[in-house]
């Protein structure tokens, strides 16, 4: 039974082959008028509505897939553009930090030949840790007593004097700005004859400082220079060298200047970007020796 099926269905491919071989031969054969070109059209015209219905409803289907084609090709892209800038603004930014701190540290070498810090025993730090609040009074560096820093050590920046070391652990220490109100230094106005008064926070405006106990007749006019003068009023031992740059004379008011001795200052170090400082471990190392004014 199975034989005759196999040879049935042989017989019957071998027909259409026959066939197919003839309508070719035929339709070759023939002119453009005759009966199979004109079959020939008749099915193409038939069809013909049909594939384009065809298409038009499948091209919804091809513009859908082709949005979402495109879409993921274009999420791919934007996530790889997107990594890219992401590690240029990295490689900015630490191209930007580096250009800062090698600024710093091209102005911390010129006040060192400027005032011969190196015979203070400078320790060189960065900047960790500083304080969010609007008065901006502490900062913390990772230098400590491992490094030879002890408290009542005086801290530079890249212009000039930056504050006083407060707290000191093993590995790191905490600096107290000049604008705190803790802190006071005696300080040297350059107006040819050698002012001298005490610096202090300006109250209300944690940007400026306050030089009072001057000279009632001192002469002295805007932008003239503020260093250390060496030497503390009172009781207070020497913490600072002396000749470090401070701040200018911002405004002097005759009248004050008069009364009670002072005139505004500003800082010439910009506290609140500060990425590397110094701490001076031997502030009394100086060629000269700094003196107590009682």
């Amino acid at each position: 039974m199975h034989d005759k099926q196999v040879r049935r269905r042989r017989a019957v491919l071998a027909l259409l082959v026959a066939v197919s071989l003839i309508l070719l031969s035929a339709y070759f054969g023939e002119s453009e008028g005759g009966p199979l070109h004109g079959v020939q059209r008749g099915i193409v015209a038939v069809l013909s509505p049909i594939q384009q219905g065809a298409s038009t409803v499948l091209s919804p289907v091809r513009d859908v897939a082709g949005f979402f084609s495109s879409t993921f090709h274009a999420k791919n892209e934007v996530a790889q553009l997107s990594k890219a800038n992401q590690e240029l603004r990295f490689q900015v930014a630490e191209l930007k930090g580096s250009e800062i701190q090698n600024e710093q540290l091209s102005h911390l070498v010129k006040l060192d030949n400027d005032i011969g810090i190196n015979s203070y025993r400078p320790v060189s730090a960065h900047v960790i840790g500083s304080d969010p609040s609007l008065w901006y009074d502490q900062i913390e560096v990772d230098a400590g007593r491992d490094q030879g820093v002890r408290t009542n050590q005086p801290v530079i920046g890249d212009d000039g004097l930056v504050g006083l070391v407060t707290d000191v652990t093993s590995g790191d220490s905490i600096v107290t700005l000049i604008t705190d109100h803790t802190i006071e230094v005696t300080a040297e106005v350059e107006d040819g004859v050698g002012d001298v008064g005490v610096l202090q926070p300006s109250i209300g405006n944690p940007n400026e400082l306050v030089l009072s106990d001057l000279p009632h007749d001192a002469n002295i006019v805007a932008a003239q220079q503020v260093v250390t003068a060496g030497f503390h009023s009172g009781n207070l031992d020497s913490l600072y060298p002396p000749n470090i740059p401070i701040g200018v004379v911002s405004s002097v008011n005759p009248v004050t200047l008069a009364s009670s001795g002072q005139v505004q200052v500003s800082p010439v170090v910009d506290l609140r970007h500060l990425d590397v400082v110094q701490i001076l471990t031997k502030p009394q190392a100086g060629s000269t020796r700094a003196s107590t004014v009682p």
